[in-house]
């Protein structure tokens, strides 16, 4: 009963990001469509112009849901491409193993087909794996790194977090919104229990991108967290310290990573905090 507990608390979570996560309904893409990779096709969004920078949304997400109220002032200053990963939204089911190694692949695939050499990324929980993952393997189309409520291994999230996850089951993601926000937008409705299923084995899997390849990450990197948002805040600690972060800036350099903790925030709600994470995002990127 307690682990049924944990379980519907995360699809409660689930449920709260995508109906609390609205778009403007005004911004509309200059370009959109679909970038053949790795044996799929990936959709993507293109904003603004500028100094390019690539969006990651998390589990279950789209585009709009995730960034809906990012993208209109980003894109003021930049060019701004959100793809919509394996499975998710306009993208289509596949049936290739979902890894965060392909997943960071596909990112580079759509940046080769839109013609673009480097950019800045962001992610946001489990696109901002993604995005360490894209970090480890694609060190130099990397210029900076934008981490938002995540973890680059299964024990930076708290023990509640992790045993949540093993007992997700499709069946409690029936006509949730989540499920109505696939429909309007799949290419092929009949595919969401497969997807649901392929997440929630991922979920499920213990996953460790390794401390040496983060300390490896030479490109800026800005950690955003709220502080009751899951993750370990010791292990958050502890990778900015891989970053090269938590030193004594009186006595020398300070590092070129930066962590922000944002109060009174969970998982979900960080992310409504727009204006918060956008004045972060000002700074760290200029």
């Amino acid at each position: 009963m307690k682990n049924l507990f944990k379980a519907r608390s995360i699809i409660l979570i689930a449920i709260i990001m995508v109906t609390a996560s609205q778009s403007n309904g005004q911004n509309k893409p200059s370009a959109s469509g679909y970038a053949p990779v790795n044996g799929t096709e990936v959709y993507y969004e293109v904003y603004g112009d500028g100094m390019p920078i690539v969006l990651l949304h998390g589990a279950y997400m789209t585009i709009d849901k995730n960034w809906g109220q990012f993208i209109p002032e980003l894109s003021k200053t930049r060019k701004v491409i959100a793809i919509e990963l394996q499975g998710h939204g306009h993208t289509p089911f596949s049936e290739r193993k979902l890894s965060r190694t392909t997943l960071a692949s596909d990112v580079e695939g759509v940046m080769d087909y839109l013609k673009i050499d480097s950019a800045d990324v962001a992610g946001y929980s489990f696109g901002g794996s993604v995005a360490y993952q894209f970090a480890i393997q694609s060190p130099k189309r990397l210029r900076k790194l934008v981490i938002i409520s995540a973890a680059y291994k299964s024990s930076g999230w708290m023990p509640e977090v992790n045993n949540a996850f093993k007992n997700l089951k499709p069946e409690l993601f029936a006509n949730s919104p989540m499920q109505a926000a696939y429909d309007a937008v799949a290419p092929d409705k009949t595919k969401w229990t497969k997807f649901v299923e392929q997440m929630i084995v991922s979920a499920g899997e213990p996953y460790d991108l390794g401390d040496a390849n983060i300390a490896k990450i030479t490109s800026p990197v800005l950690l955003i967290a709220g502080d009751n948002d899951g993750l370990d805040k010791i292990e958050l600690v502890k990778t900015f310290q891989l970053l090269g972060g938590a030193v004594v800036a009186d006595f020398g350099a300070i590092s070129k990573s930066q962590l922000a903790i944002i109060p009174s925030q969970g998982h979900v709600s960080l992310m409504s905090q727009t204006t918060t994470i956008l004045t972060y995002l000002d700074s760290f990127l200029k």
